[in-house]
């Protein structure tokens, strides 16, 4: 598997997905999940997530078919707090993340007072982290997410 092609992808699919804040492309599904596919030749994505407050769900990449890599993440809005002070610049921070760490966000992405700081250990092959948005020293958000390759054998 050459794992640097799985990453150009999964960058390219999040980079077309959710972080492109294109609502065309959610569907809801009957169990109230909403799902957001992605392909790119052999490479397909899909993304499947419940909720809005907080929202739960799992990423998966194939390969000609074949689930190779996954993420699960959970997050949420701290109570009280708008979620239009959060949801844009998450957007922002998702839309500017690297080949190098293309799973959320970049380390740190600022803008004018809001601030995403994402802390993530690990490699594309196993791999975990905590992203958070904070408006100066204010908490807004947090999200958890894990993942890494599957079905190797």
């Amino acid at each position: 598997m050459d794992l640097e092609k799985l990453k150009q992808f999964i960058l390219e699919a999040s980079h077309n997905t959710f972080a492109s804040n294109n609502e065309d492309i959610r569907k809801v599904q009957d169990d109230k999940s909403t799902t957001i596919t992605y392909s790119n030749g052999d490479w397909s994505y899909h993304d499947n997530y419940f909720g809005g407050e907080p929202y739960g769900g799992r990423e998966v990449v194939f390969y000609k078919d074949k689930p190779l890599w996954m993420m699960v993440y959970y997050g949420w809005v701290v109570d009280g707090i708008d979620t239009d002070r959060v949801y844009p610049i998450l957007g922002k921070a998702l839309s500017n993340s690297t080949v190098d760490k293309p799973y959320r966000g970049p380390d740190e992405y600022i803008e004018d007072t809001s601030i995403y700081a994402n802390d993530m250990e690990g490699d594309v092959e196993n791999f975990r982290g905590e992203e958070r948005i904070y408006d100066g020293e204010e908490l807004l958000y947090i999200a958890r997410y894990m993942g890494g390759l599957v079905d190797k054998n």
